[in-house]
């Protein structure tokens, strides 16, 4: 599977993100799953702290055991929560974060975090003080570098005017094309990646999307209405080329632009992962086809976070 870089560092993901938050509680199933993605040439896996207040951590550490030098670890930091209370806080503070780290590394039983990001971000945070403990972190040798996960305009260009971040992880996908209008050439200028959420789109962009749509899309998604989601859906069904899929096309046109370096999918089952790699062995996405998909769906923007 091809591999981009992230950002200006030394760490080098496969065009496709296994997102480790639905893997489920049980440890032998997720294992399975994450073999099955890295036997597939994936080598990135994304959880968080917050995943399950921390089980999901633990489940990916037993996951991965023998393994460690075979992949690229991604987690988050940033909401203050406790478990037995099945509560948490925003907390951005340094303290924190560099204490997050040390547990997040007890769960996982591991020495480092390759990738480490702060888990959201608000325009009001210290984040000047957010900055140094990522950067104190990254020189101690605790991770190999940092970024934020963030949709807020306002949060991104601060990080990117402020900080040595390589990554940002944002929601986008044909669905959502708003980090299209002022993100993606931002970050690509400033040689910052972009990790894409979500780009099946809660599924409504899957090879399972008639069924999605209808259990999920109801009362519409962003600004489509759910009429438009099935018009969508039959028009995806049309331009499609017939080698590929809804889902490796739904992969394809968020790694279209050079600013993404990886596809983040969710995968409850070795079915899914399955579903998704199948795009080694379909063709790139054509310039036509990519433009055909823009012009069923909208240029939506975003409205908050200015």
């Amino acid at each position: 599977m091809k591999k981009n870089q992230l950002g200006k560092s030394d760490i080098y993901v496969s065009e496709l993100t296994l997102g480790c938050m639905s893997l489920g509680p049980n440890t032998k199933e997720a294992t399975e799953i994450i073999n099955q993605a890295l036997d597939a040439g994936i080598n990135h896996l994304d959880t968080a702290d917050l995943y399950d207040f921390g089980e999901n951590e633990k489940i990916v550490g037993e996951a991965i055991k023998g393994k460690r030098d075979k992949l690229i670890l991604t987690t988050k930091v940033g909401n203050h929560f406790n478990k037995e209370k099945n509560n948490w806080f925003w907390d951005p503070s340094k303290e924190h974060i560099k204490n997050g780290l040390k547990d997040s590394l007890y769960r996982m039983h591991l020495d480092y975090v390759d990738f480490y990001m702060l888990h959201g971000g608000t325009i009001d945070d210290p984040i000047s003080e957010s900055i140094e403990a990522f950067e104190e972190l990254k020189a101690e040798g605790l991770i190999r570098a940092y970024g934020i996960s963030s949709i807020r305009p306002n949060v991104i260009q601060e990080y990117v005017n402020r900080s040595s971040i390589d990554a940002v992880m944002m929601q986008y996908s044909m669905l959502d094309r708003r980090p299209e209008e002022e993100l993606l050439d931002l970050l690509h200028e400033n040689r910052i990646s972009v990790l894409a959420r979500g780009p099946l789109a809660k599924g409504m962009l899957s090879n399972q999307a008639a069924k999605q749509i209808e259990e999920k899309g109801q009362d519409g998604f962003l600004d489509y209405t759910y009429d438009e989601l099935n018009e969508i859906h039959q028009n995806l069904i049309k331009i499609v080329p017939k080698e590929s899929t809804l889902n490796i096309s739904a992969l394809q046109y968020v790694l279209k632009h050079p600013a993404v370096a990886s596809a983040v999918f969710g995968a409850s089952s070795k079915e899914q992962v399955k579903e998704n790699v199948n795009m080694n062995h379909s063709k790139a996405l054509s310039d036509e086809t990519y433009k055909a998909l823009q012009a069923i769906t909208k240029p939506i923007t975003y409205t908050n976070h200015r």
